[in-house]
């Protein structure tokens, strides 16, 4: 087996994977070693084919170069709710998640929000801070004005339309 791609940068796997998965594509005997196999650098991950595929495959790899990672800091987490130490943390937390996540905005909790006594925190990739936010505040306004709404209500005998 000869070398044909060859990473010790973090993250690696999945771009050898890729291109795995390309070469394979092509009908190429691909495989991905890590540093466990003969021959391969501590850290590193390698793919390698057969003798006789190796040319075959550094063209295909290099017509079909892998695109880099997005190293973008937009994809960096920030927090949007935090709930001190409580026992309601975790129920609050997943609600906002759940809100989040129904309008589209993929959300984490965080900070031992599955342990007692610990505050949780529900985060949001950057670039979807503002919206997410928005949403919050649209939330907690409609919550607000629908429990006025309640209160004013009870007590008060309701009609059948």
């Amino acid at each position: 087996m000869v070398t044909v791609y060859r990473s010790a940068e973090a993250g690696k796997r999945q771009e050898a994977a890729e291109v795995q998965a390309l070469l394979q594509g092509e009908n190429l005997d691909a495989e991905i070693f890590d540093d466990n196999a003969p021959g391969v650098p501590e850290g590193a991950i390698e793919v390698r084919v057969p003798a006789g595929q190796e040319s075959r495959a550094e063209e295909i790899i290099a017509a079909n170069p892998v695109p880099p990672l997005n190293e973008s800091h937009d994809l960096d987490l920030v927090t949007v709710f935090h709930q001190p130490a409580g026992a309601s943390q975790e129920s609050e937390a997943m609600i906002i998640k759940g809100l989040l996540e129904s309008n589209g905005i993929y959300a984490v909790i965080t900070e031992g929000a599955m342990l007692p006594n610990t505050s949780a925190q529900v985060r949001v990739a950057r670039d979807q801070e503002q919206e997410a936010r928005r949403i919050l505040a649209e939330a907690q306004a409609s919550g607000a004005q629908a429990a006025e709404e309640a209160s004013g209500a009870e007590g008060q005998e309701r009609v059948p339309e």
